[in-house]
């Protein structure tokens, strides 16, 4: 047995669980492991954060407690060892959003309007003074990944001049979108990150996961992250629909709210196509670049709003389009 795997049945042995089943969940694109536990008729989930790969557990605790006492559905923390990167949580289950609607598109509709009501909630929650913040120049930085991890690879010539021009067209554009506006963002808001709990009432039907690097940021930030999924693909007709009703619900100027959705999707579309390419390039997973080509599209269609030209021209002059995703496969780079 090895040291960290001694050191989880030791931390499980203290919370109660060492005589619990252990079987393994599907992870995310981190370090982190999870484990399902049945013990009797209970059962937890544990997350296994080692520390040594960069991993924190505080936020996870800090932040699912922020989300509960204002009656959202964080998984309740049981237990903690914050030094060795071990939480016991509570297991809200199987139903994850992509999940039901893969079984039952019929489901869509219903569920997103849900997430929509949640994200509707969330925002107007307190922003916590230690929340990393958003700014438009803070986010014009984030696209940085994309130079080195995709364009890079597929050919680009992209000069550090280049990537400083790119860098300030998206910071002006952001700022004149998003200006100063700042709520609580979940970051990850997407159907893979949130589960189903018809028992519950409300808002608090809408279980979530993978908050932990929760921003405070514009609020179309969760929205993009909600329906331009990079690994699921949304009808524009539905998109379109499911703005209206979180529009509807805050209040929002429908037009400033587009207008900055799109702004905030170009930018997170471009960094997610850097941030794909590193897992596969640097850490061995390829996985992830068979979603680069739904990545693209949802650039290009973020670009082609009306008062985003500039970007579009600044954009396509260094990034190239994704047609030889050959060369992000952990091989070609041998």
């Amino acid at each position: 047995m090895s040291d960290r795997a001694a050191r989880c049945t030791a931390f499980l042995e203290r919370a109660g669980w060492g005589d619990a089943i252990r079987t393994p969940l599907a992870g995310d694109a981190s370090a982190r492991r999870y484990e399902r536990l049945v013990a009797c008729d209970r059962t937890a989930v544990l997350m296994d954060a080692p520390a040594d790969q960069g991993q924190d557990v505080r936020p996870f605790v800090r932040i699912a407690g922020l989300l509960a006492a204002h009656g959202l559905s964080a998984p309740d923390v049981f237990a903690a060892d914050e030094v060795d990167g071990f939480l016991l949580l509570e297991d809200l289950g199987d139903a994850l959003f992509a999940r039901l609607v893969e079984q039952d598109p019929t489901r869509e509709t219903e569920l997103y309007r849900a997430a929509a009501e949640m994200l509707a909630i969330l925002r107007d929650l307190p922003v916590p003074d230690d929340l990393p913040t958003f700014t438009a120049q803070h986010m014009a930085r984030l696209i940085e990944p994309a130079f080195d991890w995709y364009a890079r690879p597929l050919g680009s010539t992209v000069t550090q001049s280049d990537q400083q021009a790119l860098f300030t067209v998206f910071e002006t554009v952001l700022q004149h979108t998003i200006g100063n506006v700042r709520v609580f963002c979940l970051r990850d808001c997407h159907a893979e990150n949130l589960l189903w709990l018809p028992e519950r009432g409300g808002t608090a039907r809408v279980g979530l996961l993978d908050f932990q690097d929760a921003v405070a940021a514009h609020p179309a930030y969760d929205m993009v992250s909600l329906l331009q999924d990079a690994r699921r693909d949304l009808s524009p007709t539905l998109e379109n629909e499911i703005v209206a009703h979180y529009v509807a619900l805050t209040g929002d100027d429908p037009d400033r709210f587009r207008a900055a959705y799109a702004a905030i999707g170009a930018q997170r579309h471009l960094r997610i196509l850097g941030v794909f390419g590193r897992l596969s390039l640097h850490f061995g997973k390829p996985q992830y670049v068979a979603f680069i080509p739904r990545v693209w599209r949802h650039l290009m269609t973020c670009l082609a709003t009306p008062g985003l030209e500039d970007l579009r021209t600044a954009v396509l002059q260094v990034v190239p389009e994704p047609d030889r995703l050959d060369r992000l496969k952990p091989d070609a780079a041998a």
